[in-house]
């Protein structure tokens, strides 16, 4: 195997194009939801994570704070919802359509 991607290495440094999210900057992190279940059912994030929930379903079902602080409101097949968590603490939600669907994101600080 050639060496081929070695002129792209090259070209990506000479003009600056980033290789890597900077390190500041929390990745996405994605929540499915198929099978009537948010998967992953938790999740740990630093503050100012942004989480975003996809429906793999093909039933309609919403991403639900159990405090009402954020609603995605009904999502279809394919459908996403995003939300970014600012501050540390635990968001429990819910699906309205299907309440014993239920999930946790955990924010905390990194150590």
């Amino acid at each position: 195997m050639k060496l081929r991607i070695l002129p792209f290495l090259a070209a990506a440094l000479l003009v600056g194009m980033p290789l890597s999210a900077p390190a500041d900057m929390p990745a996405p992190t994605l929540v499915h939801i198929k099978n009537f279940m948010f998967v992953p059912a938790t999740i740990t994030v630093t503050p100012g994570t942004a989480v975003t929930f996809v429906n793999d379903d093909e039933e309609p079902h919403t991403v639900t704070a159990n405090d009402k602080s954020f609603d995605s409101e009904g999502l279809d097949t394919n459908q996403k919802f995003t939300h970014t968590f600012a501050k540390a603490g635990t968001y429990m939600f819910f699906c309205e359509v299907h309440p014993y669907m239920h999930g946790t994101v955990i924010v905390k600080a990194p150590q």
